[in-house]
């Protein structure tokens, strides 16, 4: 007959919030060019950049293949002044570093250099995003040290002027989910998570014309996305949407161990003995080191396990396994007690080994 068995045990789902820990400011830019006469290099031209809200200047050189480059020019519009000899031009152009390459501020002396003069109106819209920059900035001066001190409650309404700023921005949103959720606000996480979550999915993807996004990353995020997601309907008690969110995450995390633990935990604690198993048998495999999964394994072959004739207790295989595997990885573990317990029960036996082995 077979014999259920209760230990007074209770495993916790581990929250693993992937929270930003900061972001860098944007400010700075690198410029480049080439000076041409004609269609022939200019060497020795002078090029002065001069920012048309502070009136900063910036000089360059070219060389005698007519090129220059300049760094630490920081985004906003400027007047180029262009001299070489008695020949003279200006434009306006702007510095703005998109996806990180370096503006080309180069020069045509004779016809100018098409489309790089800007329009009054283009000036207007440039100066408004550039006014848009330094406010994002601004704003995430003010977060970094919140974030850094886990500060969630001053974190989580600069979070909310950001996304303001740039809805687009799909690590602003998930970094909100992660403050809610460390706030124990888990409706609003959830909510957060469920806009977040297609804005990573498409820039993943290649789908977004965000020029900070990067696909690996926001793939990545996606995976922490869910399994916080998970853990948010967990503390809400609504352990098949948990579930359904870690097995997603699963899908999509480089490395689904922690949401398939996540799984088994849940899986375990309401009591569904054959999904639980089969979720712990996956976290280890994906990490054969999580000495949980093979405590929440092994306790559950243990109460499957049957009573012989001689009202002794016979195990499944690998039982035994299980429970001294968790023993050799963490033998001062917070179950470690529990395993020793559950092994005497079966009559296997204990390896006392362990500890030294972990000294070493």
């Amino acid at each position: 007959m077979k014999m259920k068995l209760t230990y007074p045990v209770m495993v916790i789902v581990l929250f693993l919030a992937a929270v930003s820990t900061g972001w860098s400011q944007a400010t700075m830019g690198k410029v480049q060019g080439k000076v041409t006469d004609g269609g022939q290099p200019v060497p020795d031209a002078q090029i002065t950049l001069t920012n048309a809200d502070n009136g900063r200047t910036y000089k360059m050189k070219t060389d005698k293949n007519g090129q220059f480059s300049g760094v630490g020019v920081p985004f906003g519009i400027y007047d180029e002044d262009v001299t070489a000899g008695e020949k003279r031009f200006k434009t306006k152009v702007q510095v703005k570093g998109e996806n990180g390459a370096p503006d080309d501020l180069s020069v045509e002396m004779t016809s100018g250099k098409p489309g790089a003069g800007l329009s009054k109106e283009e000036i207007e819209k440039r100066k408004a995003n550039n006014e848009k920059i330094q406010g994002e900035n601004a704003l995430i001066v003010q977060l970094n040290p919140a974030l850094q001190a886990k500060d969630w409650a001053t974190a989580e309404p600069i979070l909310t002027k950001l996304i303001a700023i740039n809805p687009n921005r799909w690590d602003f949103q998930q970094t909100l989910g992660d403050a809610q959720l460390n706030e124990g606000k888990y409706d609003e996480a959830v909510a957060t998570y469920e806009k977040a979550i297609p804005l990573a999915d498409a820039a993943s993807k290649g789908e977004t014309k965000d020029a900070k996004s990067d696909p690996a990353k926001a793939k990545l995020a996606v995976g922490q996305m869910l399994t916080n997601e998970g853990n948010a309907y967990l503390k809400l008690k609504k352990n098949d949407k948990a579930i359904e969110a870690y097995t997603k995450a699963a899908s999509m995390a480089p490395n689904p161990a922690t949401a398939y633990f996540n799984i088994c935990a849940t899986q375990y604690n309401t009591g569904n003995t054959q999904g639980a198993l089969a979720a712990c048998d996956k976290a280890i495999a994906a990490d054969p080191t999580r000495a949980d999964a093979y405590f929440i394994k092994g306790s559950l072959m243990v109460g499957e396990s049957k009573l012989d004739k001689d009202g002794k207790l016979q195990a499944a295989p690998g039982t035994s396994e299980a429970l001294n595997k968790y023993l050799e990885l963490a033998p001062d573990g917070p179950h470690a007690n529990d395993v020793k317990a559950m092994l005497q029960a079966i009559g296997a036996k204990i390896e006392t080994t362990y500890h030294e082995k972990k000294k070493k």
